[in-house]
């Protein structure tokens, strides 16, 4: 598979009520066909998040909606655009960082974490001096991350998350 020059296909998702903002790197292949988040099965995202709140596993895109922001979170990636390798966060190169000013004024973000290392990186590097807020890093829910559980996932990311949502 050859490195391509990909752009960000689909907007961010926030309202006036998000408080959290969870950043992920750039939308896999699977991601950008659908044009949502973590659109991969494998991908744990959409069993964590629901699990923080004993809620069901959404499987539309309008129930994945409905359930991030009826919880105040946000979701966006690092990345606007780059060259890449399929899906593979490693292969990233020649980036463009997504501005994430609008969601910053349009909501009371009280916290931004990166879901996994890659995005962490590109908001460190790209992002973090220019908006002066630090992100906190969260374990990825990318089934290349094996070595977390769904438990140890779901564990760790309540404890950083859900203390911004009270």
């Amino acid at each position: 598979m050859e490195k391509s020059a990909q752009i960000h296909p689909f907007p961010p998702l926030y309202d006036e009520g998000s408080r959290v903002l969870i950043l992920g790197s750039f939308p896999s292949v699977r991601s950008r066909e659908q044009r949502f988040f973590y659109g991969h099965p494998q991908n744990r995202f959409w069993r964590v998040i629901p699990a923080l709140f004993g809620e069901d596993v959404p499987t539309t895109i309008e129930e994945k909606k409905t359930l991030i922001l009826r919880h105040r979170l946000a979701l966006w990636d690092t990345v606007a655009s780059c060259e890449i390798t399929g899906s593979s966060d490693a292969s990233i190169t020649n980036v463009v960082a997504n501005d994430l000013r609008p969601i910053l004024c349009g909501a009371e973000i009280r916290a931004i974490f990166c879901n996994g290392a890659t995005s962490l990186k590109w908001y460190n590097r790209l992002l973090r001096d220019a908006l002066g807020r630090e992100a906190l890093p969260l374990p990825s829910t990318s089934p290349a991350n094996a070595q977390w559980t769904l438990q140890r996932l779901t564990e760790a990311w309540g404890a950083a998350i859900l203390p911004y949502l009270e």
